[in-house]
């Protein structure tokens, strides 16, 4: 049994090479961004497993892959990059890995909170270029934290947001409870919340789950956070909101296309800040995320 790290960029070959061990499966390291569909079957010729990080696996490409059984994506969005269900039917696994940097993206989607209530990244823009902006912004305590979904990291969102002391409220598609969160129905949350933040899996179901529609639900002023994925959202219609200044600030660190483009129309607005699909990407994070791989890799060795 032989693998292959397919797109190990970002520093992720060193933490790789920090967490394998002599007894795991062999793996060779492929020190390249994201592979073209087209190089796939040449590329993963006689491997029987593939650690995918970001690379697009099309199902017309994997047909071609004779030989490889599983692909171990690096986080819990393949079908943002590969149609699950195609691939098992080519006899192709996919194995996904949750909770690796819960704390690690919570921390973050707070951290994109902050920014977003204060203008921080505005000032600092306009800083750079001699300009002394001074922007006033709410404070957070108080305020009503909502969470589109509620899993691990959404509960870690909800344990730090506590502590600052925001009220916190939830929906999430299936019942949940949790201490110190109130749940509650769809239009409440949206019509509640001064900060929403996205904790939603993507799927047919939730693609283009914020639409005009539900945007237009939200409390006027509100801040959006997303780290979870770009296409939760109707980014038009959110692009939408943001120009007319019924959403005060989006804090993005997700896209529907990604690495966004440089003339994207979220870089044109000063009340949006970016950030570029780095939630997850802590020293801690990423070894938890490796090694977790491996674990996969071994077990398919003696499975």
């Amino acid at each position: 049994m032989r693998g292959l790290f397919l797109d190990a960029v970002d520093d992720l070959a060193d933490v790789f090479r920090r967490v394998v061990r002599s007894d795991d499966p062999p793996v060779d390291v492929r020190e390249q961004a994201e592979a073209a569909p087209g190089d796939l079957p040449a590329l993963l010729a006689g491997y029987d497993f593939v650690l995918d990080d970001h690379s697009r696996m099309p199902t017309d490409a994997m047909r071609l892959c004779h030989g490889l059984k599983h692909v171990i994506f690096l986080g819990t969005g393949a079908r943002s990059y590969m149609n699950p269900e195609e691939l098992a039917e080519l006899g192709i696994a996919v194995h996904i890995i949750r909770g690796y940097g819960d704390t690690a993206v919570a921390e973050h989607a707070i951290a994109l909170m902050f920014a977003a209530a204060r203008g921080i990244a505005r000032m600092d823009r306009d800083m750079r270029a001699g300009h002394w902006t001074r922007i006033e912004g709410p404070q957070l305590a108080g305020k009503t934290l909502g969470l589109l979904g509620f899993g691990g990291i959404a509960a870690e969102v909800a344990r730090i947001a506590r502590g600052i002391g925001m009220r916190v409220i939830a929906w999430n598609r299936t019942a949940r409870a949790a201490e110190g969160v109130a749940f509650v129905d769809l239009p409440r949350l949206l019509a509640d919340s001064d900060v929403l933040s996205l904790h939603l899996l993507l799927n047919d179901e939730t693609r283009g789950f914020l639409d005009a529609a539900r945007l237009a639900q939200l409390r006027p002023g509100a801040i959006l956070v997303n780290t979870a994925r770009g296409a939760l959202v109707d980014e038009g219609a959110l692009l939408a909101a943001l120009e007319a200044g019924r959403i005060r600030h989006a804090a993005l660190d997700v896209f529907e296309t990604e690495p966004l483009s440089a003339g994207h129309g979220f870089t044109a607005l000063a009340n949006v800040t970016l950030s570029a699909h780095s939630g997850f990407r802590t020293p801690e994070a990423s070894e938890t995320l490796l090694r977790r791989a491996m674990e996969i890799a071994r077990g398919l060795t003696t499975g």
